[in-house]
C-alpha cells in the first residue's frame, strides 16, 4: 500500500451510490433508452410500450426522479420524464475513468 490517505465526503458518495444503483437496474435502464429515444414522455407511455405494469414502472421512474437521472413535469393529470443529460453524462465519464476508458 502507498499510505495514501483515503477520505472521501459522505454526502457525495452516498448520492454516487444511490446513482449508480438506480443506472444499474436492467429495466431503468430500458426505461431511460425508451426516455431518449422520444425526449420527453409521459408515464402512460413508456409502461404501455414497454409492456410494464403502470405501478412497477412508477416504483422505477421515482428511483431514476430520486437518483437525478430523470426530471418529471406535472401537466394536469400527466407526468411528462425527460432525461437529466447533466447527470447521465457526469456518471458516464466517472464510470469510464474509474474503469480506465477515458
Amino acid at each position: 500500500m502507498k499510505g495514501t490517505k483515503v477520505t472521501f465526503d459522505a454526502d457525495k458518495l452516498n448520492y454516487a451510490s444511490e446513482l449508480m444503483r438506480a443506472l444499474a437496474h436492467p429495466l431503468r435502464l430500458k426505461i431511460l433508452e425508451f426516455i431518449d429515444e422520444n425526449h420527453t414522455i409521459n408515464v402512460n407511455k413508456i409502461y404501455s410500450n414497454l409492456d410494464i405494469e403502470q405501478s412497477i414502472t412508477s416504483q422505477h421512474l421515482k428511483i431514476l426522479r430520486l437518483s437525478g437521472a430523470v426530471n418529471v413535469e406535472v401537466n394536469g393529470k400527466f407526468h411528462i420524464y425527460k432525461i437529466n443529460y447533466d447527470v447521465i453524462e457526469r456518471a458516464s465519464f466517472a464510470v469510464n475513468r474509474f474503469v480506465g476508458k477515458a
